[in-house]
């Protein structure tokens, strides 16, 4: 028998094994704010001249541009905005920096330019309910860009000169009417257009800007063919196309004999999603496309070799050069995982030298996130259809709370990447689905055909398929699962809290679509080449009336019967907010438990950190109250 000393000694060393199996199988609830902050530094650029790296940095809660010479390693604000966040900026070659600000209040868009050298800011454009793209640099004339706006009229696109310098802007092209996209040559002279009827697409092609435009390639807009670069020989150009192939490939098109087509690279698994081309030395590096995971198919040895290198020093990374230098020898590279929102690197392929230039994140720990599992089920029609499931760590796969997330779109899709709300939502202790349904981008033209007249039918059902397979694989506590979405994302989960409540406890829905009649009718003066097109994809307004009546979720407010998380931005060109307003009275009459969050000063996404962080902190409080899961 044991004495009583001996007895107490064993007990205690039961206690702690114990007491070490639960810290063991116990998570550091993360907080939001580390999940939803605003990058400290983000989108590192660096000048042609390899002299100078840029980024964004939060200054005052707002995005500003920041400088530092690689010659002396000083860092610098070279922006101090404190009302809008600069939007986006790139170098010229003339060492300016050009970018953009949304002044969302107003809805009014400014470009200006920065002299690095002076830090002195010019406005250059300041244009309400204008939209601005731009086009090229051009080395041969550092101080013009070539840009694109809607200035002269609302739904069309003309081409214009900028000088940076001097502000001066001169007309280039005048679009006739149906121009949806143009293309420059490496000297940014624009050689190349896209035309839409709103069905079909027509490129046209130039030799040089005294020529007329003609007709070279006409295709559907079921078929694809989007221009990528100038081959640098004659008069070829690259492009994506999945014309005469269900699966998009890289081609060498002839611009004067467009039935004079090579093919460069195609995957018989999946769509080429894109391809990396040098404008300095006029040639493809690769073809990527994603399977389970992202994937790539190197077109040039010495690009290859460069990645090969960083492969070696960035183990287990996702890895993509995001600028170069003019010389090519000093590059910005951005690494990512499922479990890591990645970092920034100078790397400089003559001395093969890599330095760290930031983490995104440096409050994520990788160790602490879960696995994003690729998954694949059969849909009710037999269809295979793919996604992803997140199951939180220290649980078993099986009766998880689950939390359903469909991607906007719908022609998108889910991708194998790190996502700040799906390592959240893990983090809190559901499990996150992920659906690439029908008419989901990257598995070929016969897949999204398939989605195509199927909004409230089969891609829908696609999502409902996949909620049984977890169900009957007994992943799913069928009593406890949520469905969460933007966008399209929004609609399928208001679709499913209507048609399906027996699945769903409740959902959360960020700048969702609630009537498809206002969404499809009501598109902003710059989408409407597209009209047509998304008609024959979704549906008519006029010939379809009954049908998208029939699953358009504000004339069903009688089947919602579950909780209700809405969050809207007041000045999102895309919503309806009286028809929200609308949507959100009729449920409270019916006495459903809805809370609608709209926040003025905000587009579709939330920019603001105050916002962001009220509302994820909001959709965990709903979740906890409505699924009420032990953690």
């Amino acid at each position: 028998m044991f004495s009583t000393d001996r007895l107490r000694s064993f007990l205690l060393i039961c206690f702690i094994t114990l007491l070490c199996a639960c810290n063991k199988n116990s998570v550091r609830q993360i907080p939001v704010s580390v999940f939803f902050k605003t990058p400290e530094k983000s989108l590192f650029k660096i000048s042609p001249d390899g002299k100078y790296i840029s980024y964004l940095r939060s200054y005052k809660d707002k995005q500003n541009i920041y400088i530092k010479s690689l010659a002396t390693g000083a860092e610098q604000m070279a922006t101090a905005f404190q009302d809008y966040s600069v939007r986006d900026y790139s170098w010229t070659y003339n060492n300016q920096l050009i970018f953009s600000q949304d002044i969302i209040a107003d809805d009014v868009y400014k470009l200006f330019a920065l002299d690095v050298a002076t830090h002195k800011l010019k406005n250059l454009l300041s244009l309400e309910k204008v939209r601005i793209r731009i086009i090229n640099r051009n080395r041969q004339q550092p101080d013009v860009v070539t840009i694109s706006m809607n200035k002269r009229d609302p739904g069309n696109f003309d081409v214009y000169r900028l000088n940076v310098k001097t502000g001066e802007l001169k007309p280039y092209i005048i679009n006739p009417g149906n121009v949806t996209k143009w293309y420059a040559d490496p000297d940014g002279h624009i050689r190349l257009a896209k035309v839409s009827n709103g069905v079909d697409e027509t490129i046209l092609y130039r030799a040089n800007d005294k020529a007329k435009f003609e007709p070279i390639i006409k295709n559907n807009f079921k078929d694809r063919i989007e221009p990528v670069a100038f081959t640098g020989h004659k008069n070829y150009f690259y492009a994506l196309s999945n014309v005469n192939r269900d699966k998009t490939a890289v081609v060498e098109i002839n611009a004067e004999n467009a039935k004079d087509e090579k093919i460069i690279y195609a995957n018989d698994k999946a769509d080429i999603l894109d391809v990396a081309y040098s404008r300095n030395k006029h040639r493809l590096e690769f073809a990527d496309w994603e399977e389970a995971k992202p994937q790539k198919h190197f077109l040039n040895g010495d690009i290859e070799k460069i990645y090969k290198s960083l492969e070696a020093k960035l183990k287990g990374n996702e890895i993509d050069i995001v600028d170069r230098d003019s010389a090519e020898n000093k590059f910005i590279i951005s690494t990512y995982t499922d479990k890591n929102p990645g970092s920034y690197y100078l790397y400089e392929r003559r001395s093969d030298k890599l330095t760290k230039l930031a983490d995104t994140n440096p409050e994520i720990s990788a160790s602490e996130l879960c696995d994003v599992q690729p998954i694949s089920f059969k849909a009710s029609d037999g269809l295979l259809i793919h996604g992803y499931l997140t199951v939180p760590q220290g649980k078993e796969k099986n009766n998880l709370p689950v939390v359903v997330m469909p991607h906007n779109g719908p022609w998108s899709r889910s991708s194998w990447d790190y996502n700040a709300e799906l390592q959240f939502l893990a983090n809190r202790g559901y499990a996150v689905f992920l659906v690439n349904y029908r008419g989901s981008t990257g598995y070929g033209k016969t897949f999204r055909n398939a989605g195509f007249k199927q909004v409230g039918g089969k891609i829908q059902s696609d999502i409902t398929d996949g909620v049984h397979w977890l169900i009957a694989n007994k992943i799913a506590n069928p009593k406890k699962i949520a469905i969460f979405g933007g966008g399209f994302g929004g609609f399928s989960a208001l679709y499913g809290l209507s048609f399906h409540p027996e699945l769903y406890n409740c959902a959360i829905v960020k700048y969702g679509i609630f009537n498809l009649f206002t969404y499809l009718k009501d598109v902003p003066p710059f989408a409407k080449p597209y009209q047509q097109m998304t008609y024959e994809m979704i549906g008519n307004p006029e010939t379809d009336a009954e049908q998208l009546r029939a699953i358009s979720p504000v004339f069903h407010t009688d089947k919602i019967k579950s909780p209700l998380l809405i969050f809207q931005g007041a000045k999102d060109p895309q919503a309806n907010i009286s028809v929200l307003n609308q949507f959100v009275r009729e449920l409270k009459n019916r006495n459903v438990p809805v809370i609608y969050r709209l926040k003025d000063n905000e587009r579709a996404f939330f920019k603001s950190e105050h916002n962001r962080m009220e509302m994820y902190a909001e959709i965990e409080t709903f979740l906890d109250t409505n699924m009420q899961v032990k953690r």
